[in-house]
């Protein structure tokens, strides 16, 4: 019998004993089926082991600190960490319940404690984020009972600074005296709790958080739509160009990748002002007057603008990557049985383009919603987006917890997004080259 050496468990033999009942073994007498599975087994730790660094590395640098930063959406210690015995109050009694002596004379401890560790600005930072102008309380009442406080502490306080009998405070310490909230969440929809714990509307000048949500998915549906109408013509050229012409029409469409993000963004802010260059060519043609310069930057029009031209290769890549594919063929053959241009473009041609359509518009959409350098260059107050409002938390008023509910509700509308599209489209059809 020959060998057929597939590896050296594989040699597939008959033995005696098997001939009558037909059992597969291998040279070394081990059924054959064990040593498909055992091989199997071997094939896929060594294929694991190889990409066993790269999935270190993104654990590492990727999931682990996106996890970190969304688990401070709705985990702040800031005051039941640093003034535990009015956070003991809270917990054995009711929301809603009148501050007694007790609950006085804990609130005055901790702050003497807090004040003593120097941690009294944590927990007034952590209380100001529900209720903005509260911290400088926290800090000053501090240094006034690191000399000294009496009996009665309610008395005391309340000389110190009579805010601390207000009950919204009363209210927004009981909130916070547990490091698990959702607070933030609320914030980040308008929204806020009342003195009895009741969920409502946040006054109406506060009402920010929703305005730029719904702005950025506007104006990113926008842009997506816009890449689409400059790009499709442009990828369609390059697919249908020789090969000579379009690699060098292809370094135009690369070009700005090898441009600073920064450099193009101002480069907008001169080209878009009202003393730039379009409003002098506008003003040199006629189209308006001198005195009827166009607004073109530091509002919407400036945002989109600029983030069509910086995401138009995203969309023009993957649709040429597409239509470089298409048989031509095809739509020769609908002209030649009686279509008409534009009908053999609808029925023929475009639905072929869908994948690559699919695969620019998520990629365009996507860095659309999280971009915040542009929008913040040349947006002005009307083109920011929620992306903006996030990085302001992380670096101006370094409330991590309500940049992280913001960037988590953010994440969780793409992904929404993204399975509505599955479910519609599907993603098996996107196709990136």
């Amino acid at each position: 019998m020959a060998d057929a050496a597939l590896d050296p468990h594989a040699a597939i033999a008959t033995t005696a004993s098997g001939v009558g009942s037909g059992t597969l073994t291998t040279a070394d007498g081990m059924p054959l089926a064990r040593a498909l599975a055992h091989s199997q087994r071997r094939a896929r730790r060594r294929a694991f082991l190889l990409v066993l660094p790269l999935l270190a590395f993104i654990l590492i640098t990727f999931v682990v600190p996106i996890g970190q930063m969304l688990a401070r959406s709705f985990h702040n210690d800031g005051f039941s960490a640093n003034m535990p015995q009015v956070s003991a109050w809270f917990a054995s009694t009711e929301p809603g319940t009148a501050p007694d002596e007790a609950a006085w004379t804990a609130l005055a401890q901790d702050l003497i404690a807090s004040a003593d560790a120097r941690s009294i600005g944590v927990v007034g930072t952590r209380i100001n984020y529900d209720m903005p102008g509260t911290r400088s309380l926290f800090t000053a009442t501090g240094r006034q009972v690191r000399r000294g406080l009496e009996p009665p502490y309610q008395q005391a306080l309340l000389e110190i600074n009579e805010d601390w009998g207000d009950p919204r405070l009363w209210s927004v310490m009981r909130s916070a005296s547990t490091p698990v909230t959702a607070n933030f969440y609320l914030a980040a929809v308008d929204r806020t709790r009342d003195e009895a714990g009741n969920i409502q509307q946040v006054a109406e000048q506060q009402r920010i958080y929703l305005t730029l949500f719904w702005r950025t998915f506007w104006l990113s549906a926008v842009i997506t739509g816009l890449t689409f109408i400059l790009g499709f013509p442009i990828a369609h050229l390059l697919a249908t160009l020789p090969m000579r012409k379009s690699n060098l029409l292809m370094i135009l469409v690369l070009l700005p990748f090898w441009t600073s993000l920064l450099v193009r963004t101002t480069s907008w802010m001169v080209l878009l002002q009202q003393q730039g260059v379009v409003n002098d060519i506008l003003v040199w043609l006629g189209v308006i007057g001198g005195g009827q310069r166009l607004q073109m930057i530091y509002n919407q029009t400036g945002t989109i603008i600029a983030m069509t031209h910086i995401l138009l290769p995203f969309m023009i890549l993957p649709l040429y990557s597409v239509m470089r594919t298409i048989n031509p063929a095809y739509v020769r053959a609908a002209r030649s049985l009686g279509a008409t241009s534009w009908t053999a473009f609808r029925r023929v041609y475009f639905p072929q383009t869908l994948p690559g359509l699919g695969a620019g518009a998520m990629l365009v959409f996507i860095l659309a919603v999280g971009y915040y350098i542009t929008p913040a260059l040349v947006g002005g107050s009307s083109g920011q987006l929620i992306s903006n409002m996030i990085a302001q938390h992380m670096t101006g008023t370094l409330n991590w917890s309500m940049a992280a509910a913001l960037a988590a509700l953010l994440l969780g509308s793409v992904l929404i997004l993204y399975w509505l599209y599955d479910r519609l489209v599907g993603v098996d059809n996107l196709k990136l080259g």
